[in-house]
């Protein structure tokens, strides 16, 4: 029977006490049990950055990568081996800065992955810089005057990208990230789901109580439909007194890896 030591790693964990990164480590966990997903069937893919070790601290197959280049691995790893279930994930440095054009063409293609991007508005890694989506005015040590960049919408730019699963969830509620990963997991198609967390180092602003102030369920609305496309958009736009999380949108369009005559009977490994 599979349980959380199932996937437990010998890794010593580098994460500042009180980082949001570490309950996405166990929310992955439990959607793999839940899931009933050997060590061995998954593989997980990452780049550069705090929340990049996650695969560190793991047990199953990882693929630890460039800076931004996560998912061009991912998608050649599903491509070699469709059986097995394939995980790419990191921050949104990795994620929306230097991996931004990967981000928009694996949407597009529809590769049967699920991404995981924890977004602390931040740079983990290397010491608190802005990422795409920081606040306008954001100071740090290379902004001391404060951003001059509005941050990016990464809600918006999937439902632009017609990505067929866009979910958001937070750190500060395990059993609802566990769900959405699950259901992402699922998923028949590229599912990306933006996880936002706190940053106890350098991000004094959007701390875990900030979140919990502000973050409601989609799924708590009865009136809400993840299969409409124009009230995904609306609430994509909603930030600030009022954030949503839960599945946004999910529709069923062709894979890439399910339109590849090569695979559909027989992996190239």
């Amino acid at each position: 029977m599979l349980t959380l030591d199932s996937f437990g790693s010998d890794d010593p964990i580098a994460w500042c006490p009180g980082c949001g990164n570490f309950s996405i480590l166990k929310a992955l966990k439990n959607a793999f049990i839940a899931l009933n997903k050997e060590p061995h069937e998954i593989v997980m893919v990452s780049g550069i950055g705090q929340a990049a070790k996650i695969p560190h601290y793991l047990r199953c197959n990882t693929f630890n990568g460039l800076h931004g280049r996560t998912l061009p691995v991912a998608t050649g790893v599903k491509l070699a081996n469709h059986e097995l279930t394939v995980l790419a994930e990191g921050g949104d440095g990795d994620g929306y800065a230097e991996g931004g054009n990967h981000f928009i063409h694996a949407m597009r293609r529809n590769i049967d992955i699920t991404y995981l991007v924890h977004n602390n508005q931040v740079y983990g890694l290397t010491k608190g810089q802005t990422s795409p989506v920081s606040e306008l005015g954001y100071a740090s040590r290379t902004t001391p005057v404060g951003s001059l960049n509005p941050p990016m919408n990464p809600l918006l730019l999937a439902m632009a990208s017609n990505c067929s699963f866009v979910a958001r969830g937070f750190c500060g509620d395990v059993e609802h990230l566990t769900y959405l990963i699950k259901e992402g997991v699922s998923h028949k198609g590229f599912a990306f789901i933006e996880i936002l967390q706190n940053c106890v180092s350098f991000n004094k602003v959007n701390t875990l109580q900030w979140y919990k102030n502000r973050v409601y369920k989609l799924n708590n609305e009865p009136e809400y439909n993840p299969a409409d496309r124009m009230m995904a958009i609306t609430r994509a736009h909603e930030w600030g007194e009022k954030i949503p999380i839960g599945i946004l949108f999910r529709t069923e369009r062709p894979t890439l890896d399910a339109q590849q005559s090569a695979i559909k009977e027989l992996s190239l490994v």
